[in-house]
Formats: C-alpha cells, sequence, structure tokens
C-alpha cells in the first residue's frame, strides 16, 4: 500500500497518511552526528527540511540550533518513525523525546 509522506505548514510538521505525526516544538538530542562540534548536541529543531521514506522507515532532514554551543545548522537523515505493516500501516514513533538519536550519515 502507498504512503503518503509530507511536510505540513511551512515545515512545522510530518504527516503520514494525511495526519501529522510528528512535530518541531521538540528539543532534540543527536549523537555520532555532524551537526557541531558537540558530543551530544542538543538541537532546538526550528523547521524541516526535507523528509523521505526508507521504508518502512521515515526520515527527516531539519534545521536548528544547537542550544549547548549555539551552532545552527541542517541535520543528516534522522529517524523519526516507522510504517508498521503489521498494523494496519500505521505510524509508529521510534524515540521518545528524552532519546539520544543518531542521524545516518549524509553522503
Amino acid at each position: 500500500m502507498a504512503q503518503a509522506v509530507h511536510q505540513l505548514d511551512d515545515g512545522a510538521w510530518v504527516s503520514v497518511n494525511d495526519r501529522r505525526v510528528v512535530n518541531v516544538s521538540d528539543l532534540w538530542r543527536l549523537s555520532d552526528h555532524e551537526f557541531c562540534s558537540c558530543s551530544v548536541a542538543d538541537v532546538l529543531v526550528e523547521g524541516f527540511v526535507e523528509v523521505g521514506v526508507d521504508y518502512p522507515t521515515v526520515d527527516v532532514r531539519f534545521a536548528g540550533q544547537c542550544i549547548a554551543c549555539g551552532a545552527e545548522g541542517v541535520s543528516g537523515w534522522v529517524p523519526v518513525g516507522r510504517i508498521d505493516p503489521e498494523d494496519d500501516d500505521r505510524f509508529r514513533p521510534v524515540a521518545n523525546a528524552d532519546a539520544i538519536i543518531s542521524p545516518r550519515p549524509t553522503a
């Protein structure tokens, strides 16, 4: 079954099948990243730049600022959820707000 995955509201939301599933209002913690020189970047996400699917994973690239060092930039591909084929293709987030996530390399 085809899934509709896109950004809404000028990059403020990720939509899967016309349901808003991820927003930019959280502080995201990144490890093994290229965002800044911090070992763990605490990034205030300002907007989604790109949304993609590597089925079943939904990935985003976002613009933001590290609150520890002040660096601004765009992240690598960060997994934000999965489309669960065993549960009627429902979206399942991959991490909670306190989790430390690792982006995939940008290359």
